[in-house]
């Protein structure tokens, strides 16, 4: 389980790929500091597991799965990526729950900069659009972002100075992909009230279950 905040603006430092999957060797002198095999570590937004460690560096395999649903596939010896550690138990949360499982790919549309921040509108696949709403929280390359606005095909954020120099996210350009992890509290709660169902038909079951 991971909180979205970004320890280290690492870099990859190799690529091998295997047929339909890939092994990654990423720099991040950070995150390796205690890492072992067998750890996890999420690369932008991606939750990895730890093959082996060297002076500053892990390895990690990215199976096919990972690859079709993310944007690391993208990725080539030099391209910068957000890494940070799990949570520790009885740390403090400071972004919101996040696991590493990217849900889907964005792309950045646009970026506006203003006086001390930066507005940027990312396009949204219709089937994420649901999970998305104003105030709420994203996962956006492993970042715990808050939701300016959302609409049916895309969403934006707001960017401070930190996160625009310390993440990936102040680099990024436009028609760059972007791995996005919505709140996985929304998709439970769609689970159980709604199976999946219409709004009309999850309201329905809820004024049952209250009766």
């Amino acid at each position: 389980m991971f909180t979205g905040i970004v320890e280290e603006l690492g870099e990859v430092a190799a690529v091998e790929h295997l047929g339909d999957s890939s092994r990654f060797t990423l720099r991040g002198p950070l995150v390796t500091q205690d890492a072992k095999h067998g750890d996890s570590i999420a690369v932008n937004g991606v939750c990895l597991t730890v093959v082996d460690t060297g002076d500053g560096t892990f390895t990690a395999d990215v199976m096919a799965e990972t690859l079709n649903r993310s944007s690391l596939g993208a990725l080539a010896a030099g391209s910068r990526v957000n890494l940070e550690r799990p949570l520790a138990l009885g740390g403090r949360l400071g972004g919101h729950l996040v696991q590493g499982h990217v849900d889907g790919t964005g792309t950045i549309v646009s970026r506006t900069p203003g006086q001390h921040w930066e507005i940027v509108k990312i396009a949204l696949p219709a089937h994420l659009a649901r999970y998305v709403v104003e105030k709420g929280s994203i996962t956006v390359d492993g970042v715990s972002l808050t939701v300016v606005d959302a609409a049916d095909d895309h969403f934006t954020i707001s960017l401070i100075p930190t996160t625009l120099a310390l993440t990936t996210l102040g680099i990024k350009q436009p028609g760059d992909p972007v791995n996005l992890e919505v709140d996985v509290l929304a998709k439970y709660v769609e689970r159980l009230l709604g199976q999946g169902r219409s709004t009309g038909t999850a309201a329905a079951a809820v004024e049952e279950s209250l009766r």
